[in-house]
């Protein structure tokens, strides 16, 4: 039957998302048309075809036991020299994140994996590019502000051209499962390298 590439994400809205994507394709970013901009809950993860309908269904599940909450983007970071990414950082709504793509990827679940580095809410806005282009990406957004009330997630498919494009959206619930209230406040993130 096949099989396809997923990824599960937070989008970030607009007029954030597009202005985010255009700084990365101005970087150099040569992948930046093709990948909405977003917080990754599940990278990118090949799966049998005929399991979609499994996946939608676990996905509506765990959308439903959450329950919005505040997201604030605030300067750069950098996972650099481990992997050549500078990020926006999420520095709101980093704890409801971790605990949604646990979620996503629990063990009991279609979407089961490892992750090869530990989970780390970000918007990425420079990949692979020159140390140069990425140095100028770190000072540029270095004070980029935006906030936003996250209410769902969405899955995406990648398709053969590279391009990923949204199969569905996943609005979160009200119910008593949702994210607890100290989840929603801002948490300490990991610290990153700084050029």
């Amino acid at each position: 039957m096949g099989t396809v590439t997923l990824g599960v994400s937070i989008a970030v809205p607009e007029p954030y998302g597009s202005q985010l994507q255009q700084l990365r394709a101005g970087f150099g970013d040569a992948a930046a048309h093709g990948i909405p901009t977003h917080v990754t809950l599940l990278p990118p993860t090949e799966v049998e075809t005929d399991r979609l309908p499994e996946i939608r269904a676990h996905l509506t599940r765990v959308a439903a036991a959450f329950r919005p909450f505040p997201m604030r983007l605030s300067g750069t970071g950098t996972f650099r020299p481990l992997s050549p990414v500078v990020f926006v950082q999420v520095v709101e709504g980093g704890a409801g994140c971790t605990r949604l793509q646990g979620e996503v990827r629990a063990s009991s679940g279609p979407l089961d994996r490892e992750l090869a580095f530990p989970y780390h809410p970000h918007v990425t806005v420079a990949h692979g590019i020159s140390e140069e282009a990425m140095d100028a990406a770190f000072a540029e957004l270095a004070d980029y502000e935006a906030d936003w009330l996250c209410d769902g997630f969405a899955l995406y498919e990648q398709g053969s051209d590279g391009v990923w494009r949204k199969l569905r959206e996943y609005p979160f619930g009200s119910g008593p499962a949702g994210v607890p209230a100290q989840a929603c406040s801002p948490v300490d993130e990991p610290t990153v390298r700084r050029p």
